[in-house]
């Protein structure tokens, strides 16, 4: 499990756009540093230490699973996107975007690339306004005393003033849900999204049983003897496992991935099973299904069926190396026409078909800024 650590950020722009320089650097720290739990105001100050336009300044609290060295790398990453250029001189010079690092945790960090506590901070009064707008109870490692009787102490007298504008903060995607469901066909990818997503957001995951099953090796050898005992065995099992699991939030987990969804059980029974079974396995869905609790996002991951059928052979499970491409397309139209029916179901569609995220971490980035727009 990675650990969340809390940060505090200075921002600071005088050039072009300010308003947009600050809130472009939101959204990026949001998206490749971790979540923004607050935002200060914005204040005007004037440039200090040599002649040019007034600065917005802003300070951040976020929460990052990176390391020190690999957050301070993001940072700089983010303020190149963003046109700021450095210069090699010590002097102060004008930027379209400034970000620092004030506090992480409470560590206490001297190495060439990084030293925090900053060591300005507590003379600039630029940055403990905003700082003890959202901090003011937070102790400075080093001074031991509360940033909000810091300023008492402060020697900068510069003029500093509190703008009306606001920016905007990007709600994290565990603030947005509480549980999402992956869905997806066979070898799409659907459990090594999902235990990814519970690795980054420190999410409780809900993974399906399927190697439990004894009838799932036998089904493919002999489809029409296996299949009413494995779909029944397989609802079973998935009611069991969402109705235990969904009903116990974890303490210090606020975010449940499943990946999958009791539907499947349906899809899947639709394509397997003879009509009178089909029936009967119906009647005994319906009564389980309207007591699971519906997912906040559904998420199906689409894969056309030859990427599929590579994937399931790379993976290796003896019994699924026959599936052909003709129940790959049965399962997939399944899904289908089950999403274009369920009009009450959040429901997001993505192709990952070019897709590696596994293996990718800016293919990986890419769908978790979907499934968070």
């Amino acid at each position: 499990m990675k650990i969340q650590r809390i940060t505090y950020l200075s921002l600071g722009s005088n050039q072009g756009d300010k308003l947009k320089n600050l809130q472009k650097a939101i959204y990026l720290i949001a998206e490749k540093v971790g979540p923004v739990l607050k935002i200060s105001s914005i204040y005007k100050t004037p440039a200090i230490g040599f002649k040019g336009e007034d600065f917005f300044n802003i300070c951040l609290k976020i929460s990052t699973y990176l390391p020190p060295e690999a957050l301070i790398k993001n940072i700089l990453e983010i303020e190149n996107d963003l046109g700021r250029v450095r210069v090699t001189s010590d002097e102060y010079s004008d930027r379209t975007i400034d970000i620092d690092i004030l506090l992480f945790d409470d560590e206490i960090i001297f190495s060439p690339e990084l030293i925090v506590p900053h060591p300005r901070m507590l003379d600039r009064k630029f940055v403990l306004v905003p700082l003890i707008e959202i901090a003011s109870k937070v102790i400075h490692p080093v001074k031991k005393v509360h940033l909000g009787k810091c300023l008492d102490s402060c020697s900068d007298n510069s003029e500093i003033k509190k703008i009306s504008e606001l920016l905007d903060r990007p709600i994290p995607l565990t603030e947005k849900y509480n549980y999402i469901a992956i869905e997806g066909n066979i070898g799409a990818g659907k459990t090594s999204l999902a235990k990814m997503m519970s690795d980054e957001f420190n999410a409780k995951t809900v993974l399906e049983r399927f190697a439990d099953n004894p009838f799932l090796p036998k089904f493919y050898e002999d489809k029409e003897r296996y299949a009413f005992p494995l779909e029944m065995s397989f609802l079973a099992d998935r009611y069991q496992q969402l109705s235990d699991d969904l009903a116990q939030f974890d303490l210090f987990k606020n975010l449940i991935v499943s990946d999958y969804y009791i539907f499947k059980s349906l899809i899947f029974a639709q394509v397997t099973l003879q009509k009178e079974e089909y029936v009967l396995y119906r009647k005994m869905f319906d009564l389980m299904y309207r007591e699971i609790t519906k997912p906040d996002l559904y998420v199906y991951l689409y894969q056309n069926t030859d990427r599929l059928l590579k994937n399931i052979q790379k993976r290796g499970r003896d019994y699924e190396q026959n599936i052909s491409s003709d129940y790959l397309n049965k399962i997939h139209n399944g899904y289908s026409s089950f999403i274009n029916t369920q009009q009450d179901l959040n429901t997001l569609i993505i192709d990952v078909s070019d897709l590696d995220f596994v293996n990718n971490v800016n293919d990986y980035q890419l769908i978790i800024k979907r499934i968070n727009s």
